[in-house]
């Protein structure tokens, strides 16, 4: 009897335990005597009941596609394959494929697909990716500086932190490039630090309670997005996470409390939130819906719901500039005003550097201090 010939795999799966009992998933690769371990950001959570089950069963086949996705890299790599493909691939043909291999990160494919948009309006032509040099970057930058909006009928420049995120996402493709052979160098390397765009982080807009305490007693044409509005300043998710969120990942604890239970669309990490009373208010009537059914359904997109917003503030006279992540600022610092402490905070909001929840906690010792400047001085 023949012995069933076995071929070892270059890549394997394997898991890490984490503090917070869910495993993160990272390849093991072994191949041509060098080892190497990629973690995924996707992560097993705790199996506490069946919808968990499903999700974990999701992420692994996701974790299997890319595996089997890198073996076909490897060998593509190790015998030469595709390179006269390589050479003559587009700029723009190369970002639409890291989009696609982003479609588990809704967030970072749709971020690229606008970067395209504005490739395609600085260099009508496409370049090849092979032929990108700091000159080209440099120009592509400048076009940033004056660009419009994309889809916005009110003609309003691209806010330089939206500069900066397209920026490093533009970053990110040239390292992949440069990864899978397509780039022997990144020309991003040659970008000097007072060329790139800087961040600006005095703007941090959110609401006061007094403000936010219009935008619920004032209408707006569209209910569901100023539901999922309100929604998001009294529990933090963001937008991406709401338009996911399925009425099987909200759930009750032994306590009876309403909880959400998600993997979070940026950063994959697994976060469970209790919902307030005020959360649970805005809601959508669940009526007959399945567990895999959308709870928010028919939410409109980030960039329309960013659009359209600012009619609302000026019909409640909110005169500050709101977008759909004002509410998440607003959430966190309405939770640091009311005494949380800074770690718990972090958690609310599934930040995985606290560093990032310290930037609203000088928001709201700002407001502290400018609050004491009011007392009038007594003669």
């Amino acid at each position: 009897m023949k012995k069933q010939l076995r071929i070892k795999e270059p890549i394997k799966i394997r898991t890490k335990e984490l503090a917070n009992g869910c495993q993160s998933i990272y390849l093991d690769i072994y191949m041509d005597g060098k080892r190497q371990y990629e973690f995924l950001k996707l992560y097993i959570i705790p199996e506490n009941d069946k919808t968990d089950k499903e999700r974990n069963h999701e992420t692994l086949k996701l974790a299997n596609a890319i595996k089997s996705q890198k073996i076909v890299e490897l060998q593509n790599k190790a015998f030469g394959f595709d390179r006269k493909l390589q050479s003559k691939v587009k700029l723009t043909e190369y970002m639409e494929r890291i989009a696609e291999l982003s479609v588990d990160n809704k967030v970072r494919s749709d971020t690229i697909h606008a970067i395209i948009q504005h490739l395609d309006r600085y260099d009508p032509k496409g370049i090849l990716l092979k032929k990108v040099d700091k000159s080209y970057i440099l120009g592509f930058l400048d076009y940033l500086k004056t660009a419009k909006q994309k889809h916005c009928k009110s003609e309003k420049m691209l806010h330089v932190n939206t500069q900066l995120h397209y920026f490093k996402m533009l970053r990110y493709c040239f390292r992949y490039a440069v990864f899978e052979d397509y780039l022997r160098n990144n020309p991003m390397d040659k970008i000097k630090n007072e060329e790139k765009p800087k961040r600006c982080r005095s703007e941090r807009e959110y609401l006061t309670m007094e403000e936010l305490t219009r935008m619920v007693r004032t209408p707006f044409y569209n209910g569901l997005l100023k539901k999922a509005f309100l929604f998001s300043c009294f529990c933090g998710l963001r937008h991406c996470d709401i338009v996911a969120l399925k009425w099987g990942d909200v759930h009750f604890d032994e306590q009876g409390n309403m909880m959400i239970s998600i993997i979070q669309q940026k950063t994959r990490e697994a976060i469970s939130l209790p919902l307030s009373s005020e959360a649970i208010k805005y809601l959508p009537d669940r009526g007959m819906a399945q567990d895999t059914d959308k709870v928010f359904a028919d939410l409109i997109s980030l960039g329309r719901s960013n659009e359209i917003l600012y009619r609302w503030a000026e019909q409640a006279n909110v005169s500050k500039h709101i977008t759909f992540h004002t509410a998440r600022h607003t959430h966190a610092t309405m939770m640091l005003t009311l005494g949380v402490d800074l770690y718990t905070v972090s958690k609310l909001l599934g930040h995985t550097n606290i560093q990032t929840t310290q930037i609203y906690a000088k928001l709201v010792d700002e407001t502290k201090k400018r609050a004491v400047e009011l007392i009038p001085e007594i003669e």
